[in-house]
């Protein structure tokens, strides 16, 4: 079978891509090499797919069905491996490969075309809020992961340098409250990283399990910063966006026994980082919808 990465896997990677990589180009190559090496039976290429790595539904030898997942390094699949290992299907999809070739995952087979994003929006937020509780456990011992303080210190400095004058308003405010969170953080979990409604797929062994973990260390307030601005582009589009968005960091604060201020605080700072950066990649239109997202918090 040839393995032709998805247009959106293309133009993700390639919007990020260093000077000299050759990983799309290896792609077909190495999923093919995985394949024989463990002998199994692909389906299809889930399309359109992630933005940061190829999945391949397959069967085990034995027929069982399980998902073959290729990422290149940047994108850190060895961190998500060791995540998925901790958890051990708790709450997230189970690692059916403890230990494999770099930048190769082989998982359970979960259903990839149901979401919790497929329910209306309040069930969808308490079913995907449920889900990320499940994920909040005691890190393993030492630096197995990266902080949320090394991460968005990466993230600020980058700010900084790509701020045109339109954001820089923007940037000042999510650059100050990302001191203030850190300057007296809560207890540290072992969070998702990169958790929004899409993130949660229906399972057979539990109803809603999280997949795409980009783990980080930190406080939980950290994790629902993405799921805030779940549908960004309808709220855009509702007059009512903001009042929605203010309700909606309410209700999970609340809803997870967190403090509000600190939702809202990170909810701020990675909006208007993602906002930047798409920007700074030519994705103006995301840039703009982040942005005015932003401003309401």
């Amino acid at each position: 079978m040839a393995f032709e990465p998805p247009r959106r896997l293309v133009k993700a990677l390639g919007e990020a891509a260093p000077s000299g990589d050759d990983w799309l180009e290896k792609l077909p190559e190495a999923a093919q090499q995985a394949v024989s090496l463990r002998e199994l039976t692909v389906e299809r290429v889930q399309v359109p797919g992630g933005r940061s790595s190829l999945v391949v539904l397959v069967r085990l030898p034995d027929g069982t069905p399980a998902v073959l997942k290729l990422a290149p390094g940047r994108a850190r699949p060895e961190s998500e491996r060791a995540a998925l290992a901790h958890w051990d299907g708790l709450g997230a999809v189970r690692l059916l490969e403890p230990a494999g070739a770099e930048g190769v995952l082989l998982l359970e087979r979960l259903h990839p075309d149901v979401s919790v994003r497929s329910l209306a929006e309040a069930k969808s937020m308490l079913e995907a809020a449920g889900a990320l509780r499940r994920l909040w456990v005691e890190p393993p011992a030492g630096p197995v992961f990266e902080s949320v303080a090394e991460r968005t210190g990466r993230q600020a400095e980058a700010m900084r340098a790509g701020a045109d004058a339109e954001a820089a308003p923007l940037v000042d405010a999510a650059l100050a409250v990302r001191d203030e969170l850190l300057a007296s953080p809560p207890e540290s979990r072992l969070l998702h990283g990169t958790f929004r409604q899409s993130k949660v797929l229906a399972g057979q062994r539990s109803p809603w399990l999280a997949v795409g973990p980009d783990p980080v260390v930190g406080e939980c307030a950290f994790d629902l910063a993405r799921l805030v601005r779940d549908r960004v582009e309808d709220l855009i589009a509702s007059p009512s966006g903001s009042a929605i968005t203010r309700r909606r960091v309410k209700r999970l604060a609340e809803s997870l026994d967190l403090d509000q201020e600190r939702v809202r605080g990170w909810t701020l700072f990675r909006a208007v980082e993602s906002g930047v950066r798409a920007r700074r990649v030519g994705r103006s239109q995301d840039a703009e919808l982040l942005l005015e997202f932003a401003s309401w918090l």
